[in-house]
C-alpha cells in the first residue's frame, strides 16, 4: 500500500518519545508499504535527518511552522474552542499545501501520529488512522495540583478542551491506536474499547548489555529533561528520596542524562549528582550505572526509558503509575514504590544485594524481550491499515 504519514516533529534524532515511536514504525512499515512522510517542524533541522528518513520513506516532506503565524493560530484555537497546543501546530497555509500534496500522491491510507496532526488529515477523503499514543488530556489534568493558581486556571481550560478534542477526532478517523491499555482506559469517550493497542518496542540490536563496563554511578535517570513529568520525577528523587538513602549510604551518587535539561534540573547538580545534558549515545549512561530509577509522579504513556534500561539488563525501580502502562510483575520484573521511604528501601536493598539485583535485571530483560518488540507491534498497525 501507499501510505502518507503525518508527524508533528521530524523523527530524527530520536531523543523524544514520539520521535522514537515514529522512527521505528516507519522503519518497520517500510518493509511492506511505500511511505511518503510529511513532518511539521519548528526547530533547526538536523543535517542528517532527511538522509536517515529516506532510508525508509520514498519522499520526505518537511513543512516549517512559521513563528509569525503563531499568534493568529493561537487566537483561532481559543475562539474555536480548540486546545492551545492544537493551535500551536496548526497553520492554514501549511494545511492547504499538505492537502494538495496528498491529492497529488493519491495514497491508499493516511496515518496521523498524535492529536496535534489531526487538523491536517481529518478532511482528507480516504481511509485514515489516528495514533493517540497516550492521553494528553489526562497528562494535563495530572499536572493541575502541582501548578500555581494562575497557571492552574489555564491548564484546567486546556484539559477540558483537550478531552473534548480527543473525543471529536475519534469520529473523524476510521482507525484509532494507543500505546497501552492503561492509557486506553483513560480516554474520555465511550467508544474507547475500539481503540487498538499498539505498544512501543526496544531495538535489541542497539540496546545490548555490557557486563564488562565499569559502574561509576549507583543510580541513573534518563529522558527529555525539559519534559515536565521528567523534571518533577528527578526533583522528587533528589529532594525526597535521596536524603533518606544518604542517611544509610552517604556515597550514593546519581546520573541524570537527557536532552535539554531545564533550569530546575540543572540546579540539582552537586558533588554526588551529575547532570549531563544531551548525549549522542545514551547507552553509556546505562552501562555505567547499577540501578535505573524512574519515580514518575505525573504523565501518561509508556516510559521508553524503562524499556531501554531493562533491555540493558539494569535492575529497575519505578512508580505504580508508570508500571500501569508497563505491566511488569512487581517484585519480579521491576520494583515499584509509592512513597520516598519505599523507594529508598528498594535502592539500598539492591545496592547491598548484587545477586538479587542481577536476578531482577535478568527477569526485567526477559519481560521486555517477550512483550516489547517493534516488529511485532508494528505488524498489528500494518494489519489495521490494510483492513
Amino acid at each position: 500500500m501507499k501510505l502518507v504519514v503525518i508527524l508533528s516533529r521530524v523523527p530524527f534524532p530520536v531523543e523524544k518519545g514520539d520521535k522514537l515511536r515514529a522512527y521505528h514504525q516507519l522503519r518497520c512499515l517500510s518493509e511492506n508499504h511505500e511511505l511518503h512522510l510529511i513532518c511539521l517542524n519548528d526547530t533547526p533541522l538536523h543535517p542528517d535527518a532527511v538522509f536517515e528518513l529516506k532510508k525508509y520513506c520514498k519522499t520526505v516532506n518537511i513543512f516549517d511552522l512559521n513563528p509569525f503565524g503563531l499568534f493568529f493560530n493561537l487566537v483561532w484555537a481559543f475562539i474555536t474552542g480548540r486546545p492551545i497546543q492544537i493551535g500551536y501546530f496548526h497553520r492554514f497555509g501549511v494545511k492547504k499545501q499538505i492537502e494538495e500534496l496528498i491529492e497529488e500522491l493519491e495514497p491508499d491510507h493516511l496515518y496521523c501520529q498524535l492529536s496535534r496532526t489531526a487538523e491536517y488529515g481529518c478532511d482528507i477523503p480516504i481511509s485514515k488512522t489516528i495514533d493517540y499514543q497516550d492521553v494528553f488530556s489526562i497528562g494535563l489534568k495530572r499536572r493541575l495540583n502541582e501548578l500555581p493558581f494562575w497557571k492552574r486556571i489555564f491548564f484546567r481550560i486546556e484539559y477540558e478542551r483537550m478531552a473534548q478534542y480527543e473525543e471529536t477526532i475519534y469520529h473523524l478517523f476510521d482507525h484509532h491506536t494507543i500505546i497501552s491499555k492503561a492509557d486506553r482506559d483513560l480516554l474520555p469517550f465511550y467508544e474507547k474499547d475500539a481503540v487498538v493497542l499498539i505498544p512501543n518496542g526496544v531495538d535489541f540490536n542497539f540496546f545490548v548489555p555490557d557486563k564488562e563496563a565499569a559502574k561509576r554511578y549507583d543510580l541513573v535517570f534518563t529522558g527529555n529533561m525539559a519534559y515536565p513529568p521528567n523534571i518533577m520525577a528527578v526533583e522528587y528523587l533528589v529532594k525526597k528520596i535521596l536524603p533518606l538513602v544518604w542517611e544509610k549510604r552517604p556515597s550514593t551518587n546519581l546520573l541524570i542524562a537527557g536532552t535539554t535539561p531545564h533550569s530546575r534540573v540543572r540546579i540539582l547538580s552537586e558533588s554526588r549528582i551529575l547532570v549531563t545534558g544531551w548525549l549522542k549515545d545514551i547507552r553509556p549512561a546505562y552501562t555505567a550505572s547499577r540501578i535505573f530509577i524512574a519515580p514518575m509522579q505525573i504523565g501518561t504513556g509508556l516510559q521508553n526509558k524503562l524499556l531501554e534500561a531493562m533491555a540493558m539488563q539494569l535492575p529497575c525501580i519505578t512508580s505504580i503509575l508508570a508500571n500501569e502502562s508497563l505491566q511488569a510483575k512487581a517484585d519480579i520484573d521491576v520494583l515499584v514504590a509509592d512513597t520516598p521511604l519505599i523507594y529508598a528501601q528498594h535502592i539500598i536493598f539492591l545496592l547491598n544485594n548484587e545477586e538479587k539485583a542481577a536476578k531482577l535485571a535478568k527477569n526485567g530483560y526477559h519481560f521486555v524481550k517477550s512483550n516489547y518488540d517493534w516488529e511485532a507491534a508494528t505488524a498489528i498497525l500494518s494489519h489495521l491499515i490494510e483492513e
